[in-house]
């Protein structure tokens, strides 16, 4: 293994790393535009320039030392640049010296001559780099004092991502992603000099579904969303972790609030997941989250469906579900939520109801599929849910079977949570023919909550805390990005200071927060009434129980999930290893 000095340390290195690899593994900032850790070097944008040396040699080949003992370092007379130089033993690296401050100062001057200065109206400003490197790495004031340079503005590169040419560095970060990640080489320079702009191959456009992953890792504000432009200045929003729920990859994402509702959703680094990439699906599937909640628990009266309280709700379907036999109930689980909820689902059933027909329904789509990061289970959590129970047995009921049996009367009572039948339109056909029909509902518009008896209000993904088993197997924990009035306890110090300190009078804050519950603290509520006595507090509670019964999750624990980035069933006591993971926006650990 080769050894280097940087800045008067010793450090390891592998060999055919390069001097940027080896500074970011040790937590050393070494300012860059154009590096990315998952792209090609292209070494354009020259912020990297460092001084580098080998110790001076005697004619035996010994090392040269001065008065003091210290090697001599003869320094190569032209700065070279971190991201391109491969290390070697015994080199010598300054990053910080006079030479690289000057040249690092003078490549931001020179980015800076024609780069129009709109950071008022710019959706970057708050995270961009060039913004962050020109109060660390520059001198503050520009020599030149001639007319900017203008270049064309607003440029639709496909249905997600405009161009704003005159803001562009040329790092060249979107064309290689586009090349190499997403596989549609369609944009490449054209022009020289301070002409040179970046352009559609003629014909084409960026339409790839990974499109707006350039909007990420441009360091500068030249690509933004067609979705979030203009919505919101990012310090006046709150950025919280989750996984996504679009697939069963379980894409690790940052969900970014305002106002209580989701404005944006972005990757968050995990290499062993998604590593910094998701696809457009998963980042704009988020309207269902702020519009057309429920709010309150519903009970039918009548042909119409009115709001009650929740011990109203409650004392209903334990009133509704006195009259059948435990064979005549099924509960229908959901890979669309947590390990947690579907566990106390099957508790709920097994210990309280006394039936064993318990299913699910599995959503597939091989047009989704793809070789890199989708999945065609369009699930989050399929894997937990049927490791926790959610699974016929021989003598139960299956999900395949329901149709038949509901028109027999075999199945009269139907209990579905977090699942609207959506891809199952069989299904709806057969719910006119039941006699009960409780669910656990998001939106008070899809025909499952239209048709249900009685409907539970119940948080969604952005809402919650638990857990979800991707494709892989991996265990992920997330937490709640949204306020509800069940959470607000704990998540007030996580909204964004607009959210938390807004006057009563300002527009923003005239929001209402949700009055509903996780499914596992819904089973819960009806479970005590009935004369259990559950204790779980929180879900963390909950998963406890299931590291402790459940094989497949022994020993793990929220926090050891959090800090090894999820952790393979069965591998709680060997986890992948804690890794320092690279962001877009800036260098440092998260």
């Amino acid at each position: 293994m080769p050894h280097i000095y940087i800045d008067g340390k010793l450090y390891e290195a592998k060999q055919g790393q390069t001097i940027i690899q080896v500074a970011f593994e040790n937590g050393l900032n070494i300012p860059h535009f154009c590096w990315h850790p998952e792209l090609s070097v292209s070494g354009n944008c020259r912020m990297c320039l460092v001084e580098v040396g080998m110790p001076k040699r005697n004619p035996d080949g010994s090392i040269q030392v001065d008065s003091n003992n210290r090697p001599v370092i003869n320094y190569f007379p032209k700065l070279q640049i971190a991201c391109a130089t491969e290390v070697s033993d015994g080199m010598y690296v300054r990053t910080n010296s006079e030479r690289a401050v000057k040249a690092q100062e003078a490549v931001m001057e020179f980015l800076l001559i024609n780069h129009p200065l709109d950071c008022p109206i710019c959706d970057e400003a708050g995270q961009c780099k060039l913004q962050e490197y020109a109060f660390l790495h520059s001198k503050g004031f520009s020599r030149f004092d001639e007319d900017k340079n203008h270049k064309p503005k607003r440029i639709v590169w496909g249905p997600n991502v405009l161009f704003d040419a005159e803001r562009c560095i040329s790092c060249s970060r979107c064309i290689r992603f586009a090349k190499e990640i997403a596989k549609q080489d369609v944009l490449t320079f054209v022009q020289r000099g301070d002409k040179v702009t970046i352009e559609l191959h003629p014909g084409t456009q960026f339409d790839n579904p990974y499109s707006m992953n350039v909007i990420d890792i441009c360091p500068v504000g030249a690509l933004t969303s067609r979705d979030f432009r203009f919505k919101s200045r990012v310090w006046d929003m709150s950025f919280n972790d989750s996984i996504c729920e679009g697939c069963a990859r379980g894409c690790n994402i940052k969900i970014g609030v305002r106002a209580n509702e989701i404005l944006r959703i972005e990757p968050r680094a995990n290499p062993f997941v998604n590593k910094f990439w998701m696809c457009d699906y998963g980042r704009l599937h988020y309207n269902y989250v702020n519009e057309d909640r429920l709010t309150a628990p519903l009970i039918r009266i009548g042909d119409n469906l009115e709001k009650t309280n929740w011990s109203e709700a409650i004392n209903s379907v334990i009133e509704r579900l006195k009259p059948y036999e435990p064979r005549e109930i099924m509960f229908i689980g959901s890979a669309k939520t947590t390990v947690e909820n579907n566990y106390l689902l099957v508790k709920f059933a097994k210990e309280i109801v006394k039936t064993l027909n318990i299913d699910l329904l599995e959503h597939y789509d091989d047009a989704f599929e793809d070789d890199f990061l989708r999945c065609k289970d369009k699930t989050p959590n399929l894997i937990g849910s049927r490791l926790v129970g959610v699974k016929p047995s021989q003598n139960s009921v299956r999900i395949n079977e329901l149709p038949k049996l509901i028109r027999e009367g075999t199945i009269k009572a139907l209990y579905v949570v977090e699942d609207d039948f959506e891809d199952f339109p069989e299904l709806y056909e057969v719910l006119f023919d039941l006699e009960l029909l409780i669910t656990h509902q998001y939106n008070l518009n899809n025909k499952l909550t239209q048709k249900a008896d009685i409907v539970f209000p119940v948080t969604t993904f952005a809402e919650s805390e638990g857990t979800f088993v991707n494709i892989d197997g991996r265990v992920q924990h997330f937490k709640p990005a949204l306020v509800t009035r069940n959470n607000l306890r704990f998540m007030g110090m996580k909204m964004s200071r607009l959210d938390k300190f807004g006057a009563f009078n300002d527009r923003w804050t005239k929001f209402e927060y949700r009055d509903v519950r996780q499914s596992w603290e819904v089973f819960q509520m009806i479970a005590n009434k009935l004369g259990a006595d559950w204790n779980y507090r929180k879900s963390e509670d909950v998963f406890k129980e299931i590291a402790l019964y459940i094989h497949e999750f022994k020993g793990m624990t929220y926090q050891l999930l959090d800090i090894h980035r999820g952790i393979i069933l069965g591998k709680s006591k060997n986890p992948d290893p804690i890794v320092r993971v690279y962001e877009s926006h800036y260098m440092k650990p998260e």
